[in-house]
Order: structure tokens, then sequence, then C-alpha cells
């Protein structure tokens, strides 16, 4: 009997096979993914090309105006009717204003005015630049100033219509037999009806309550209206000098204090002036500004308070943010020790090098940031291959200089070339945003460089820039 053939099964293991390209493929992938990780979680180093151009920093300020001025008071009650405009001159002598007892000639004078007198051209021009020059130069927080202008107007109208009816004033006084008082001016100047509490107010006793203009009052009397005994009536301005004063903070002093003359541009008058400047101290002990000037008094006559812009020079130069201007470090080494060797023209110095069998020279070339009239920078970096405490030989001589002491620069981080390198720079104005530096610098940027905009995001010169 034959045996039974065995059915067992036994399975084949293939040999494995290792898959190089799979392999590599992997690495590949992952380290694909850690760089691209990496890039992704690596802070971007923004960049900026400097331009040509110029900082203005012209400064806004408010001032109180004074003045030589002199208040007239009325000697009797009545009603009273200018003979002569807001802000126009007047001789010894000129009739300012007339005051009737009875209030008759007031009445004739209003319904003349109202049948016969329109505005004319020029009333209606010198009203609209009040509006715009109002108009520019309206602020929410100082509304205030609307009383000002509102009462400004009023007068002017009311001035307007009764001046051109004033021809007829003398007729209808005769015609009436009214009796009624002419004022003459007492002195020449000119003439405002705008009335206030500061005529007499002197530089040395302003303090910061006069420029809260919201307790500020300003009276006017206007024509056929009913006035008291000593009641002011106007005001002449005898001198064409006239001062502002306006308060200033601490960088302000620190700027002006060795000017002597400011150029000012008067908001909303297209008026541009030279002031002669001073720094006082008001009566609450804190800095004021004070400029003076021969020129425009006559129309400001009716303003007690002033907006305008202190103008600075122009600075042109090479226009960069503040944000990417750093500070850096640097070994100071006297300009006789540079030397230039090797097989090239490259600036560098002769190091001293210690070995087994002595003592040598041997040339480093280094690249220089800056030089004064003493020293040349050069950098600290690690890499550098002068370090403090190494010598320096100067070019045929036996004089040596041990390397240690140091200096700042300020400067950015120039990135045309893919990686840091350190610029010095030499601030000439600045604003809340820009610097304006210098140009041309040797050692210095040029326009069209890309410079690192946040430098504080820089560890060093030589990183290697990603964009």
């Amino acid at each position: 009997m034959t045996g039974k053939k065995s059915k067992t099964i036994i399975r084949y293991r293939k040999p494995r096979n290792f898959n190089i390209g799979m392999i590599m493929f992997a690495i590949i992938f992952i380290y694909m993914f850690f760089s691209v990780s990496t890039y992704i979680r690596k802070e971007k180093v923004q960049f900026y090309e400097v331009t040509e151009g110029s900082i203005v920093n012209d400064r806004r300020y408010t001032g109180i105006i004074l003045r030589t001025e002199k208040t007239e008071y009325s000697d009797r009650a009545g009603y009273v009717n200018y003979y002569i405009r807001e802000g126009k001159r007047a001789s010894v002598g000129t009739n300012i204003y007339s005051i009737d007892e009875t209030g008759t000639l007031a009445t004739v004078l209003s319904d003349t005015s109202e049948e016969t007198v329109n505005l004319t051209e020029e009333n209606l021009m010198e009203i609209k630049k009040q509006l715009s020059a109002f108009s520019i130069n309206y602020q929410d927080c100082k509304f205030s100033a609307l009383y000002d202008v509102k009462y400004s107007l009023e007068a002017a109208v009311l001035e307007y219509t009764n001046f051109n009816a004033l021809d007829q004033l003398d007729q209808a006084a005769d015609t009436l037999g009214t009796n009624f008082t002419r004022v003459h001016a007492p002195q020449a100047g000119v003439v405002s009806y705008a009335i206030d509490s500061y005529e007499t107010l002197t530089p040395e006793q302003v303090s910061a309550d006069v420029f809260d203009r919201a307790s500020y009052k300003k009276a006017i009397t206007k024509s056929g209206q009913l006035v008291e005994k000593n009641t002011p009536i106007y005001k002449i301005v005898t001198d064409d000098f006239w001062s502002v004063i306006f308060p200033i903070n601490e960088q302000d002093v620190s700027d002006f204090s060795s000017a002597t003359s400011l150029k000012v541009n008067f908001s909303g008058q297209k008026l541009t002036s030279n002031g002669t400047f001073s720094l006082i101290t008001g009566s609450d002990g804190k800095p004021y500004g004070k400029l003076d000037f021969t020129k425009y008094m006559v129309q400001f006559v009716s303003d007690r308070y002033l907006d305008f812009e202190i103008i600075s020079d122009k600075i042109e130069g090479l226009k960069i943010p503040i944000s990417s201007v750093t500070t850096k470090n640097f070994y100071l080494i006297p300009l006789d020790y540079l030397a230039q060797g090797g097989d090239s023209l490259a600036d560098g110095f002769y190091k001293e090098v210690y070995t087994d069998t002595g003592t040598s020279i041997v040339f480093v070339p280094t690249t220089l940031y800056n030089s004064t009239d003493e020293n040349y920078y050069i950098d600290i970096g690690a890499d550098s291959q002068l370090k403090a405490g190494d010598y320096v030989v100067k070019p045929n001589s036996s004089e040596r200089y041990q390397i240690g002491t140091t200096a700042s620069l300020e400067g950015v981080y120039n990135i045309n070339k893919g990686y840091t390198v350190f610029k010095q720079i030499a601030i000439l104005s600045q604003n809340d945003e820009y610097y304006t530096i210098q140009k041309n610098m040797k050692y210095g940027l040029n326009v069209y460089d890309h410079i690192a905009l946040d430098a504080s995001i820089i560890e060093n010169e030589g990183v290697l820039i990603y964009q």
C-alpha cells in the first residue's frame, strides 16, 4: 500500500526588495516639509526702497493777539450810529459815531437802509472771505469760534447797510431837528468794535486760562443799539506793531531756543510772514512763544485768537522709515593704521599673529563702516578676524595699537545682496514716521537701495533674507 502524499502547502516568502527611489522620495518629501514649515514660521523681512525726499515739519498753534489798543466809552446814554467801518483807519478828528438820545434818528436811518440800500459786490466779497476762512479752519473742538464769526458777520452786514445810507444821515437829522452828538477820533489808528477783556493784557500776564475759548466773550455794539453811559463803544489800535503769544512744549523750547525769527503761515488767510521770535514765561510759570509782527495787523484787528503754522526749513535728503533704524557697536582703529595689502588694493590692517616659531605680521582685509578725523569703524561680529585684544601694526613702522575701544553708529540694514549689510546714516530731520538722512555719504546709502523695514527683527549682519 503506497503512502499518501502530503498536501501541506508551504508559502514561499519573497525576498524583500528595497526601493531606493521611494526612499529618496521620502527623504526629499521630509526635507521639503521641514523647509516649508520653517519658511512659514520664520518672520519675513519686509523691505523699503530708499527714495529722495524731504520732511516738512510744519507745526500748528493757536495764539492770542496783543496790540496797542485803547477802548473808548460813551459819555451819555443813547442810540449809537457808526460812521466808519470795522478795520478802517481813522485820522485825528474823524467822525467815528454819533449818539442820539431819542432814538428817532436811528429809526429813520434804519427805514432808509431797508428801502434804498443793497449790499455792494465788494461787501459780498468781504463776507464770503470771512465765511471761507472760517470753513477752512473750523474744528469741532473749537466750536465756540462759531459765535465769534456769527457776531462779526452780523456786525459787518449792519455796518454795510448803515454806512451805505450815511450820506442821508445829516439831512435826516436836519429835517427832524434831532439833536445828536458826533464823536471824533481822539488819535489816529485802526477802528474796531469788537471789545473783550484783553485790551490791556501784557505778554507777562498770559497764562493757560486765556486760551480757554469756551469762556471767552466778545461784545460788538451794533448801529442803532441803545447803550448806557460809560459803555465801551469802540477801540482804536494806534500801532501796526502786534504780537502773538502761544503755548509751547518742551520739544518746542528745545527746537526754538536759538531762533530769532520764524516763518509763519496764517491759516485760512493765504498770508505768510516772518515774525521776530522770543521765549517768555507766563504768569503761571509756563513757557510761551512770542512772535512780533509789523505787517497784517489790520487783517486780524477783529480777532483775538489766531490759528497759524510755523514753517520749518525744507531739508532735502534720503527718506527712510524710523522703524528701519538701529544702532550697532564697532571697534575703533586709528586712521594711520590702515593699509592695503595682498594681491589687491583691498583696505585692511596688519595684524600680529603669534605661533610657536615666533611673531609674524598678517594682512587682514577689513570692511570699513565709517571714518572720523581720528578713527575707522570696523566690525565687532563673531566672524571678524580682528578682535578685542589683538594688536595691529602701523604700516612702515613698529608702532602697535591694541584693539578694544568701541563706539556705536546709527544705521540700517541694506539687503541688496540677499543678506544684511549695515550702513551708517546721519539724520537731518524727522516726523512721526520718517527720517530725512544725509545723501551721498561715504559708507552710506544710495537712492533705490533696499533696506530692512523693521530693523528690530534682524539679529546681526550677514543674515540671509527670506522674502
